[in-house]
């Protein structure tokens, strides 16, 4: 019952969320993170105990995944994910997986469950959701060494793994 009543909440809260979007209304407290733009600043509670800030990681190519465990898409996208992260840390990459789920435990038992590795960020108050101004579930920015945005984006279709790793090596190629 205690289930229902919550999925019943999320998915009210999600009509709102979707009404002030198509209104306009909730453009006015949110930061649109553009293409050639610096990433907006945030630090968020992680799986591994600390808090991590976004600019601890400037010289760094940073892919910011915004996932929740609702996703289907997310989860079909998470271990592809996993497995670039794997591969390309050791050469100046990271991935912040930033979960949107106000149930963090719920979170964690499925990034543990699908066997992901790289650091999950809890934004259960959607606070840096908002400031990215996160509209579609998974999204995907990709940041450079200096902290500028290169791209984004929303969604996830069986291969878009090759076009995050046709970016990630080229940014980790500049200098």
């Amino acid at each position: 019952m205690e289930t229902q009543l919550r999925n019943q909440f999320r998915y009210r809260r999600l009509l709102l969320i979707g009404a002030l979007l198509a209104s306009g209304l909730s453009s006015a407290n949110t930061t649109t993170v553009n293409v050639g733009a610096e990433a907006p600043d945030f630090a968020l509670r992680s799986a591994a105990g600390p808090n991590l800030r976004l600019s601890e990681h400037r010289g760094q190519v940073v892919m910011i995944n915004f996932w929740a465990t609702w996703c289907g898409p997310c989860r079909q996208e998470m271990p592809k994910l996993d497995e670039i992260f794997a591969r390309y840390e050791p050469a100046g990459f990271t991935l912040l997986g930033v979960n949107i789920d106000e149930d963090s435990a719920q979170a964690q038992r499925l990034a543990d469950e699908l066997g992901v590795t790289f650091p999950l960020l809890f934004d259960d108050e959607q606070d840096v959701s908002r400031l990215y101004d996160v509209q579609a579930m998974p999204m995907t920015v990709m940041v450079d060494r200096s902290g500028t945005v290169r791209s984004v984006h929303y969604g996830y279709r069986p291969g878009m793994e090759q076009r995050y790793l046709d970016e990630v090596r080229a940014l980790l190629r500049e200098d």
